[in-house]
């Protein structure tokens, strides 16, 4: 084997090192967004759960909502076989929504398998609707536990720091972007504007179809009068 071949075969096996440790690295339990979650807002989010066993599939994910910033809503989207809870605690201080106090909040999701499993070399997204986000913080970790059909449990709850290498097995971390204009707010008043010019343009088409059923029934009106003072003037004149 020449040069050339030597150093052609060590960096293919360098090259597939890196690949396979960088899979690795990243085959964990992570949170994204669909589209942003920004602070003080309300986002839907996919939490992705890949399986990373060769003889074993997941049929159990928690994931433990954080503590410190409570969320009033945290709604999950069905997922074809899987049935999925929500847990509430008390909280130390109410939070205040749209005016109401809210005394508990949810603490914890869990999916379990009902017909369906990840398989190995599978990942599942579960979707989750969460509001209103903490305007003061800019991320939120989930601490996440995922079992394995062979009773193997995976836990999730490492929380990364900046600058320091990536843990061993990190939590899901969200992070929140800039906070912005009340969206749902300015799209209500849209749709009011919106629906108050649509009200107005029926009210002008009623308004004007009717002017035109007046206009045609005052001419068939006018003409049965010239009609009948025609036939009037004939009996006369006979």
């Amino acid at each position: 084997m020449n040069v050339s071949s030597r150093i052609a075969l060590v960096g293919g096996v360098a090259l597939s090192s890196v690949v396979l440790l960088s899979g690795t690295a990243l085959a964990h339990v992570s949170v994204q967004p669909q589209g942003e979650a920004a602070k003080g807002g309300y986002a839907t989010v996919n939490f992705k759960v890949p399986n990373e066993r060769d003889n074993a599939s997941t049929v159990k994910v928690e994931v433990t909502l954080p503590a410190d910033a409570p969320m009033a809503s945290v709604m999950p989207q069905p997922v074809p076989g899987w049935t999925v809870t929500v847990d509430k605690a008390k909280l130390a201080k109410p939070l205040e929504v749209h005016g109401k106090k809210i005394t508990e909040a949810p603490s914890k999701i869990t999916w379990t398998a009902a017909g369906s499993k990840i398989g190995p070399g599978q990942f599942q997204q579960f979707p989750v609707s969460l509001g209103q986000l903490p305007e003061n913080a800019d991320q939120l970790v989930f601490k996440a536990l995922q079992t394995y059909d062979n009773k193997e449990v995976v836990r999730w709850i490492e929380e990364p720091k900046d600058g320091a290498p990536e843990p061993e097995t990190p939590a899901p971390v969200l992070k929140l972007s800039a906070a912005k204009d009340d969206h749902h707010s300015t799209a209500t008043t849209k749709d009011e504007k919106d629906h108050g010019t649509e009200e107005k343009a029926a009210a002008a088409d009623s308004t004007d179809t009717t002017a035109r059923v007046l206009g045609v029934v005052g001419i068939l009106v006018g003409a049965a009068g010239v009609a009948f003072g025609v036939l009037a003037g004939r009996r006369r004149s006979a």
